[in-house]
Formats: C-alpha cells, sequence, structure tokens
C-alpha cells in the first residue's frame, strides 16, 4: 500500500495541476489544451506538428531484453494487439537492438499512423549521420519521426553534443528526422535541456515513487512546466518504474499523476503481455474520468 505521506503529497500536487494547468489535459503548446479521454486519443506533441496517441509501448525493458525474449512472432503479435487497441505510438532506441523485430511487426501496417521514436548513443557527428541511414534501413522507413540523443548524463551536454545535435538538425532540415530532442539520467541535464534552444522533444522520467528518476517529483515537474512553456512536446518514461510496481492501484497513481500534470504530451511504457496494454488503456480512462 502507498504511505500516507506521499498520498498527501500527490494530493497537494494535483491542486496546483488543477489552478494552474487545467485537470486531464495536456497542453499542445500553443497556447490551448488538448482534452484526454482515453490512452489512444491522438494529441499534438507540443508544437513539433507531429501528432501520437497518448500511449506508447516502450521497446527498452532492461534494455530491450524482455521484449527480444518474445522473439519475434511473439513481438509482433504484440505489437500488433497495441495497434489493434489504438496505441500508435512506438519508443525504441539503438541500444535496445529492437528496430528489426520493430519493422517486421509493422509489416502491413499503414507507416504514417505511427510515431516511432528511436535514440542514438553517438558522440561523434559522423557515426550520428551513420546512425540515421542504418536506423532509416532497419526501420524500413524513409523517415524518423523522431531522434533523440540518448542518456545525457552531463549538465554540458548542449556544449559537448552540439556536433551531434547539428548532424541531427541537418538531417530534420533534410526530412529524414521530424523532430530533435534528449533523454536526460540525470537531474544537470535535465535541467540544461530546458535552455537547449534547438529541441523539440524530451522524454523525462516521472512517476510517484522516485523509482529511477532524476530528482524529486516536484523538481522535475518544475523542469517539465518551463519545458511546455517553450513549446516543448514532452514525453513520459518510467511511468511505472521499469518494475511495473506490484498492485493495480500503484499503477493507477502513476497514470493519475502523469494525467494530472498537464505538460505531459504521451507516455511510453513497456509491455509484454496483451492483457497489460489492456489494463493500461483502461487506467487511463479510468484516472481521466476523475480528473474531469
Amino acid at each position: 500500500m502507498v504511505d500516507v505521506s506521499r498520498r498527501g503529497f500527490l494530493k497537494g500536487l494535483a491542486g496546483v495541476a488543477g489552478a494552474g494547468l487545467l485537470l486531464g489535459h495536456a497542453r499542445n503548446g500553443l497556447g490551448g489544451a488538448v482534452r484526454i479521454s482515453s490512452g489512444t486519443d491522438v494529441v499534438p506533441l507540443g508544437q513539433t506538428g507531429i501528432r501520437t496517441s497518448v500511449l506508447g509501448i516502450g521497446t527498452g525493458t532492461n534494455g530491450g531484453r524482455q521484449q527480444r525474449d518474445l522473439g519475434t512472432e511473439g513481438f509482433t503479435a504484440l505489437l500488433r494487439h497495441a495497434y489493434q487497441s489504438g496505441v500508435r505510438y512506438i519508443d525504441t532506441a539503438d541500444a535496445y537492438m529492437m528496430h528489426v523485430y520493430i519493422r517486421q511487426a509493422m509489416r502491413g501496417l499503414p507507416r504514417e499512423e505511427f510515431f516511432i521514436l528511436t535514440k542514438t548513443r553517438a558522440r561523434h557527428p559522423e557515426v550520428a549521420r551513420a546512425d540515421i541511414e542504418r536506423f532509416r534501413r532497419e526501420l524500413n522507413t524513409p523517415y524518423l519521426d523522431c531522434v533523440l540523443m540518448h542518456c545525457m548524463t552531463e549538465g554540458n551536454f548542449p556544449t559537448e553534443m552540439r556536433p551531434v545535435l547539428d548532424v541531427l538538425l541537418e538531417e530534420k532540415a533534410k526530412g529524414r528526422i521530424r523532430a530533435v530532442g534528449v533523454s536526460c539520467h540525470g537531474y544537470e541535464p535535465l535541467v540544461a535541456s530546458v535552455d537547449c534552444p534547438d529541441l523539440d522533444v524530451h522524454l523525462v522520467r516521472i512517476n510517484p515513487f522516485k523509482l529511477h528518476m532524476d530528482e524529486e517529483v516536484n523538481k522535475v515537474v518544475d523542469e517539465m512546466k518551463k519545458m511546455a512553456a517553450k513549446g516543448r512536446g514532452i514525453l513520459g518514461m518510467k511511468i511505472y518504474g521499469e518494475t511495473g510496481y506490484d498492485t493495480r492501484e500503484k499503477r493507477y497513481e502513476a497514470i493519475k499523476l502523469a494525467l494530472s500534470l498537464g505538460c505531459v504530451h504521451a507516455f511510453t511504457i513497456g509491455f509484454v503481455k496483451p492483457e497489460q496494454i489492456d489494463e493500461t488503456l483502461e487506467l487511463i480512462s479510468q484516472a481521466a474520468k476523475e480528473l474531469t
């Protein structure tokens, strides 16, 4: 069970969100708000011009191992179930070694319906350039919806990673990437990312239990609000803290927090069973009703 102090904290946080951000809504970065009623709602991702389903299927549980353990047929069945349920956001990364699995699972499905996000660990511009070509080939797609610089751990990354970022921006100008962003592992890089003007999208770790997060919840939320004010697309990760938690109640609490903030456009969760997708969609609908 969740302790009383955490419940009190979340109640206070929800009150602040309700006063300033419209509970159960995700700001679209253009001064309006998108009402979220379900995990399959398709919403604007900040000012990127991209639209995505609120719920995304993640492919990086334990570095992608659990999804790879499903095998090609098992993962295809999982992704097809997500698609048939209305999920259109796929979150992956070069480090997860899932591109080929995703290509196989998407065979015959309309590419234009999907928001595909992947990540590069490149630390040299030419490696980044080669990565983009390889990612497009591995995923069998002419364009990548979003490419993130993966796992930034230092506050000086906007300077140190500038050559890589410049390559991603060049690829964006050529139409091979639609949006450029970052995933941060650490509070200093998270703060630094806010003031990096060339970023379109932030992938941020957020859950009520500070599990695999970068700082206290309120501090992370403060930075997310700054990102939203700049029109950035904000995607939540570690919603279930990688563990899936041990109760439906905790999973509901995590979903409710993500929806209540008003600055999370969509979020990704790693699934290995179709029933996990079904439950999460139920929890999102339940939380959305409670918050509106």
